[in-house]
């Protein structure tokens, strides 16, 4: 790995040394100046320090063939065989960069009873299905789930794999890409490939300050996550791929972790799945006014989201955060009211058809990204639109009754 190398017999004063690394990283074990955990390898030693004190040691860099990987593997998400919809969604992405290289698109379906369901995803346009159907399968477990992974990527190489940001897909890619030691890029919300095949994978970072723009150009194959709702499912296609069993050995199975219950989690709608979303920001001043905006979500059939402030109040529940650190959301219309549009959130539902913005700050950031910006306090604007929801309501009730 990269170091830093100290050359002792180059120090002719202890005075100041110390102060050449802002991080504290530099320290004194008797006569010899050694660097600690605090390294960063910025290498501002090497640029600030004496000449010829500090040297900045690089790892050797293997250059991988990239000729000898070719595909876009997407990784099968599902559960006792019903496909998770993040796998479609990234089945439309990797279709997207596929074309750019002339690449095929792969799926890796594993599990038990699963290979008369992959006939299904050949309608998205995969070009070809790798199914490891086996009982052991029935269950998740890292250890074989991440040995059939890596069996896959032995024999076909694939360039890329794109796996969901689900809980499953979070355990599996960064165990199957440290198989690999290559890299992997989690919670992307941007894609694309590189005529070299390079994967650019784009991610907020630093709380969402910046957008990492993230490339593992020395390594195959590339690893990123992706969560639900990032993408648009394709539109499905006259299927013209192929479905492909394989076989499953004995030494892929072995696990240290036995499955002895299984129990049903109760099934509760989810935001994610909602068409229409109505969301409360630091601009709701009390936990009662939130009745407000749940009334407004009523009348328009949606569901009610809230910003990190608003749940860490306790005023809504944890599973109806959209953000970076909540969910992500894709509705036909979402509207805000009294969000000023972080980074962070706005990450976490961008992507929406219709943003409607209600904001008393001109230059609050959710302007930048709505395609319907209203100016005002929410108190006065929420209750009028909700007064005109509720005649217009009743006024289709009296004429259903009439008629």
């Amino acid at each position: 790995m990269a170091n830093i190398i100290i050359h002792q017999n180059k120090i002719t004063s202890r005075e100041d040394l110390l102060e050449v690394c802002p991080f504290n990283a530099l320290e004194w074990e008797g006569d010899a100046l050694v660097t600690n955990a605090a390294c960063k390898m910025c290498k501002l030693c090497v640029k600030k320090g004496p000449e010829g004190v500090f040297e900045f040691e690089e790892d050797e860099i293997v250059v991988v063939d990239k000729s000898l990987w070719k595909g876009i593997a997407v990784y099968v998400d599902h559960d006792n065989g019903n496909i998770h919809p993040v796998t479609h969604e990234l089945i439309g992405k990797a279709r997207e960069m596929a074309a750019k290289i002339d690449h095929p698109v792969y799926g890796v379906f594993m599990g038990s009873g699963i290979t008369k369901k992959a006939d299904e995803l050949l309608a998205y346009g995969v070009d070809e299905i790798f199914v490891y159907d086996h009982e052991a399968l029935t269950h998740f477990r890292i250890e074989p789930y991440t040995a059939v992974m890596e069996d896959f990527i032995n024999r076909h190489k694939p360039s890329i794999v794109l796996v969901g940001g689900t809980t499953i897909g979070r355990s599996l890619a960064p165990r199957a890409a440290a198989r690999f030691r290559t890299g992997l890029t989690a919670d992307c919300t941007i894609l694309d490939v590189q005529e070299n095949t390079d994967l650019d994978q784009i991610r907020p970072a630093f709380g969402g300050n910046i957008m990492a723009h993230i490339q593992t150009p020395a390594h195959r194959p590339q690893f990123a996550t992706v969560r639900y709702k990032i993408f648009s499912a394709p539109v499905c296609v006259d299927p013209t791929g192929v479905v492909t069993v394989c076989d499953v050995e004995e030494k892929m199975l072995e696990s240290r972790i036995r499955v002895l219950e299984v129990a049903e989690k109760q099934i509760s709608e989810s935001i994610e799945d909602a068409e229409v979303i109505v969301v409360a920001g630091r601009g709701v001043k009390q936990e009662k006014d939130m009745a407000m905006v749940r009334r407004l979500a009523d009348l328009l059939g949606g569901r009610v989201a809230a910003t990190r402030p608003l749940i860490e109040a306790g005023w809504a529940e944890p599973k109806t955060q959209i953000g970076l650190s909540g969910r992500t959301v894709k509705p036909k219309l979402i509207i805000t009211c009294g969000v000023s549009g972080s980074v962070q959130f706005a990450a976490g539902m961008n992507n929406s058809d219709l943003i409607m913005a209600i904001d008393n700050d001109p230059s609050a950031s959710i302007f930048d990204i709505a395609h319907i910006g209203i100016r005002g306090d929410l108190y006065d604007i929420l209750p009028d639109l909700i007064e005109k929801l509720e005649a217009t309501e009743k006024n289709v009730c009296t004429a259903d009754l009439t008629a």
